[in-house]
């Protein structure tokens, strides 16, 4: 328990959507939340009489916040959903477990794919079993995992079209007989040679390419099958198709804190003197860190930052926001060991935005300095705890 209460100004805090690290006073995290509105949830910790024993003693216990912001509801779920699982924080008691949360839905790397529902593997890569890594994708330059998928019902509703229409197998040992699943449409039975094998892959590859669209192109395609299903007077299976579109028309907002890649990637926001530092592991954002740099160097100051911070260790990609040279960059730190590695200025594209996210988190945190810097400190009294933020 801390023996100096916690000093909290809602004005510190944004309005904005976004996740929140409680801290102890030894640094450890303590408690992960989320909410879109961040200042209205962590106010309601200290400005709420709570009743339950655990809230109590939770905010009894805080010495430090930390906020990351992010650009939606439903990157503040996601992003709450791996950094409890990473972090396994003491006062959550929900989504621990690795096979909970959100999930994606993954086109298997078998001679004969399959759909399955997949939980991701949060550890790092040194931390794995030697078979614990991302698998290549077996259709060229698509990822073959799809999602993450916050709603349970719209990831059961994608899965139900991909089973109905393209018939793929979701049995985990090939039988040698087609099963019932044959007998009632869900299944091409290519287990029994009632399609080709080359057929059959190539149906798994459109469903792939289906499921990557960017562009409507998934409802367009359940549209067109329910029209084909009434055409045929099979109204039931056209009914049961358009209620599956009905599910899918409400889209999740899109979202850049999980995304499917195989590399590990640090994204870097020069601001005036400090540089705000973002992991992106396999595509999934971890932590963000503010750095001084040697800004008084001029424009070479962040080539000297990268040469000076990443010489021994480091990502495979460097995305700055700035940089005098990043082909020299590159260069010199492949000289200097990291082979490999790759710095990017983007200018448009997922890149981008995660830039434009680390600016936006760049600015709340050196406001938040200057605020702290200038203004009294005001300790606020902390209240008798509530139980509705704690899982």
């Amino acid at each position: 328990m801390n023996l100096i209460p916690f000093t909290f100004n809602a004005h510190d805090y944004p309005e904005l959507p976004g996740c929140y690290l409680m801290r102890d006073s030894e640094g450890t995290i303590i408690y992960i939340g989320k909410a879109k509105h961040l200042r209205n949830r962590l106010r309601s910790y200290f400005h709420t009489r709570h009743t339950r024993k655990r809230l109590i003693q939770l905010v009894s216990e805080i010495a430090s916040i930390e906020v990351m912001i992010v650009n939606n509801e439903a990157e503040s779920l996601i992003l709450e959903n791996n950094l409890i699982k990473i972090h396994k924080p003491a006062f959550n008691r929900a989504l621990k477990k690795d096979n909970s949360g959100y999930a994606y839905l993954q086109i298997t790397d078998e001679k004969l794919p399959r759909v399955d529902v997949l939980y991701r593997d949060r550890r790092e890569p040194a931390e794995r079993p030697a078979d614990g890594h991302a698998v290549g994708s077996p259709y060229g330059d698509n990822p073959h995992r799809f999602g993450p998928y916050y709603s349970s019902r719209f990831r059961n509703a994608v899965l139900a079209f991909i089973t109905d229409h393209y018939r793929l197998r979701s049995c985990t040992t090939l039988p040698k007989r087609a099963c019932l699943l044959y007998h009632i449409h869900k299944c091409s039975g290519v287990c029994e040679g009632h399609i080709s094998q080359a057929d059959y892959r190539e149906s798994a590859r459109q469903a792939a390419q289906l499921l990557t669209s960017k562009d409507g192109r998934l409802l367009e395609a359940m549209r067109e099958k329910m029209t084909d299903y009434a055409e045929k007077m099979e109204y039931e299976r056209a009914g049961n198709m358009l209620g599956h579109i009905r599910i899918l028309e409400q889209l999740p907002a899109r979202q850049i804190v999980d995304r499917e890649f195989s590399t590990i990637q640090e994204v870097l926001y020069f601001g005036r003197r400090e540089v705000l530092i973002a992991r992106v592991q396999e595509g999934m954002l971890r932590s963000f860190a503010l750095h001084p740099y040697g800004a008084s160097a001029g424009e070479m100051a962040p080539d000297l930052f990268l040469l000076h911070h990443y010489r021994d260790r480091g990502p495979d990609e460097l995305i700055v926001s700035k940089v005098s040279d990043a082909a020299a960059a590159q260069s010199a730190l492949r000289q200097a060991g990291r082979k490999g590695i790759r710095v990017t200025v983007p200018k448009r594209g997922l890149k981008a935005q995660l830039l434009k996210l680390c600016e936006q988190n760049y600015n709340y945190r050196c406001g938040k300095e200057k605020a702290e810097q200038s203004a009294p400190s005001q300790l606020v009294p902390i209240p008798e705890p509530d139980g509705t933020h704690a899982k």
